[in-house]
């Protein structure tokens, strides 16, 4: 008989013990259930890019601003991890930056930073800056000249070609009542920090 109540009381202790871990085990999962996934981290900029000049060398261009998305201002940021070695500068805008990229038109061996905005609706311009002696100078970017402006109604371009820089300028002439567009080329050239501005002539 005490065999027989040893048997039954051992059978409610395994009963007992599976019950309870039973409800820790569903304690457990619906604890579980109620953590979130983390948030996706939305960019804060209307643009950002990031500019690799060599491993370690880093230029990160990223605009701000509230409001009117016309103004605000722009950041570029210079990361040498290698030594240890970050600058930076802030720029005041008056448009919306659409690109920008690194070249050394004047082949002396300093990054040259093109940001590329929009002034007004489809009218494009640079902002250029070389970064050499541990700071930041900005070159001043020539405009259209007067033959070029008087039929200038935006839609220009900006594009780089085996390592040189070119815009090209839909142009509109009337005559005797006629509209016509004619796509004119310009190739920019830089010496010592200062452009040039030459017309490239259509192939016969």
């Amino acid at each position: 008989m005490k065999l027989i109540n040893a048997i039954k009381f051992a059978f409610l202790g395994l009963v007992g013990i599976a019950f309870i871990a039973s409800c820790t085990a569903d304690e457990k999962s619906t604890v579980a259930a109620k953590v979130d996934a983390p948030a996706k981290s939305v960019n804060p900029f209307p643009f950002y890019k990031n500019i690799e000049i060599k491993p370690g060398l880093n230029f990160e261009v990223l605009s701000w601003g509230k409001g009117i998305d016309t103004l605000g201002g722009y950041l570029i940021l210079m990361s040498d991890s290698v030594k240890n070695n970050y600058r930076s500068i802030s720029v005041e805008r008056k448009g919306i930056i659409a690109e920008a990229w690194n070249m050394d038109l004047d082949n002396d061996g300093n990054p040259e930073l093109y940001i590329q905005y929009l002034v007004r609706k489809d009218e494009n311009d640079l902002n250029v800056y070389e970064y050499a002696n541990n700071s930041f100078d900005k070159i001043s970017f020539p405009g259209l000249n007067s033959a070029i402006k008087k039929g200038y109604q935006g839609n220009d371009k900006f594009f780089v070609k085996n390592g040189d820089l070119f815009r090209s300028v839909p142009v509109v002439s009337i005559d005797s009542g006629k509209t016509t567009t004619l796509v004119k080329t310009l190739q920019y050239n830089l010496r010592g920090n200062s452009f040039s501005t030459s017309e490239v002539k259509p192939e016969e």
